[in-house]
């Protein structure tokens, strides 16, 4: 499978792991201290070929992605599960530990930002379905990240997200009701 737009990546290893994945050019970032050089290579990749952030699902991953998004806006974004980016003994969270199938899967369904567009989803509906407060807010936030591939996030972001991917209020719908269908079982 090849990808025409260029990966943004952490390092070395989740190059490797891409590269096992799909046929694609990727840039590392070198960690969440991204360089102004680094981001003119993907501003300029941008500008040519478009680009895909991937990081870890992770503190510094999402920071890397918000540095890159802030400079760079218009992105795609690829979101991999924490459960598909956990190491065999579960002491690493990565890009790297994910197979090429979950890595295909992460980069086919990746979500451009749209800053543009009136709020699609309201605060009101997410509490609505009990992704802000409560016992099992974190639980759904985390599956409904992973259905909407959109990764997971504090409530606050998780808004955000869906704004900024368009996540429609159908999709929104129908995701809820396959997490409320899981919790029923």
């Amino acid at each position: 499978m090849k990808i025409k737009e260029v990966i943004i990546v952490e390092g070395k290893d989740d190059t490797v792991a891409v590269k096992r994945a799909v046929d694609a050019d990727t840039i590392e970032t070198n960690g969440s201290a991204v360089s102004i050089s680094t981001l003119r290579q993907i501003e300029l990749a941008q500008e040519r070929r478009g680009v895909i952030v991937l990081t870890d699902p992770d503190f510094p991953g999402e920071r890397i992605r918000h540095i890159v998004s802030k400079h760079v806006p218009s992105c795609k974004h690829a979101f991999l599960p924490k459960k598909e980016a956990i190491s065999k003994n579960k002491d690493d969270l990565g890009v790297e530990n994910a197979t090429p199938e979950a890595i295909r899967q992460a980069l086919l369904h990746a979500k451009e930002e749209d800053v543009e567009h009136p709020e699609i989803v309201s605060w009101q509906d997410l509490h609505a379905a009990g992704l802000i407060a409560g016992s099992d807010a974190r639980r759904r936030r985390e599956r409904l990240g992973e259905l909407l591939r959109i990764g997971y996030a504090n409530g606050k972001q998780l808004h955000k997200r869906l704004q900024k991917f368009r996540i429609s209020a159908e999709e929104f719908a129908n995701a809820m009701q396959c997490v409320f269908e899981e919790e029923d079982k």
